[in-house]
């Protein structure tokens, strides 16, 4: 590709994102000083080589995947943030009052903010995550809520039936036993410890103790298995604000993958080199319309995905720079801890 093709192909792609219209070969004649017969003819030619496509034979042009790999690679430059986003992120990174949860929430809702495109932070918790408290909440029709939180503020919840054989004063008082005996503990030993030091303590103080027992050893092992990791989605109706998804059946497929869990975790199992990958329609792995870029962190012992979703017609420089800016931010404090 010569340097005319490559900037009349930048042109394309940078006036599609902005406008979601085709692009015809009059409004690049004086951009490019070239006739509008010279731009036809290097049209085809990107057209023959597959980075620009067309809707129908009288449209202009659109690029395709391929063109907008081509534009990502060889002639994107990211954008800086500005400085007033920049002084936003860094003042929730260096917030040292904010649980680690809470300042992913906060991150995750200032980058959709700003990106103008949904977000996904998918992060693994450090194993220092201790307990820092279990309470039970009694619901109606004999059912329960065992509640289990950490000091990092990672909070999951279990709903359980109870036999009519079981008193709920008999579970408050168990509940009471485990947070007096467990609390400060790390989230994977408090299992172990259940088994061999409370649940003899249970078996002199409480009736049916072994359902009871049963309740809270059940509450711990998925809590321990899902404590680990946290997915946090922002701003799912930016996504489908875009002209891209005005029709229904596609935003109803869009919405339905955004609320499937194993397929947001995917985003975080795809391939990842330092700093920023851009996924880019089918490369995605997640929905062959939109582009994934993301990066990865470091934060006060925890690590995760940073990932924003949009079209395959976003504003790769803005979130290329985004992204960068997040990635050096993030990992220089884990560097300097």
């Amino acid at each position: 590709m010569n340097d005319r093709q490559s900037r009349l192909l930048k042109e394309i792609v940078e006036s599609y994102i902005k406008t979601a219209k085709p692009v015809g070969s009059k409004s690049l004649c004086k951009k490019l000083k070239c006739s509008s017969a010279t731009i036809r003819n290097e049209m085809a030619y990107l057209e023959e080589l597959g980075y620009l496509e067309k809707n129908h034979i009288s449209s202009g042009r659109i690029p395709s995947e391929a063109g907008y790999k081509y534009y990502v690679v060889n002639l994107m430059k990211p954008k800086e943030l500005s400085s007033n986003d920049a002084m936003k992120l860094q003042t929730i990174f260096r917030n040292q009052e904010l649980s680690l949860s809470d300042s992913i929430s906060a991150t995750v809702e200032i980058i959709s903010e700003i990106a103008n495109y949904t977000s996904i932070i998918l992060g693994k918790n450090s194993g220092e995550n201790t307990l820092q408290q279990v309470s039970i909440i009694p619901l109606q029709n004999n059912k329960i809520v065992a509640l289990v939180c950490t000091n990092e503020g990672v909070v999951q919840n279990k709903q359980f039936v109870i036999p009519p054989n079981i008193s709920i004063n008999e579970i408050v008082k168990t509940c009471e036993i485990i947070n007096k005996m467990l609390v400060g503990t790390p989230i994977d030993e408090v299992s172990t410890r259940l088994e061999y030091e409370i649940k003899p303590i249970i078996a002199e103080k409480v009736e049916a103790y072994e359902a009871i027992y049963s309740i809270f050893s059940k509450t711990f092992n998925d809590f321990a298995s899902k404590a680990s990791e946290t997915v946090h989605v922002s701003r799912k109706n930016y996504l489908l604000e875009e002209p891209e998804y005005d029709n229904v059946a596609e935003v109803r497929k869009i919405i339905s993958k955004f609320d499937d869990q194993n397929l947001i975790e995917k985003i975080d199992a795809t391939e990842t080199n330092d700093g920023v990958n851009i996924y880019i329609g089918s490369d995605s792995e997640f929905d062959d319309n939109v582009t994934v870029i993301k990066t990865t962190y470091k934060k006060n012992g925890s690590e995760g995905t940073i990932a924003i979703i949009g079209p395959k017609r976003m504003e790769y420089d803005r979130v290329v720079g985004l992204l960068s800016f997040l990635n050096k931010e993030l990992n220089e404090e884990e560097k300097d801890g």
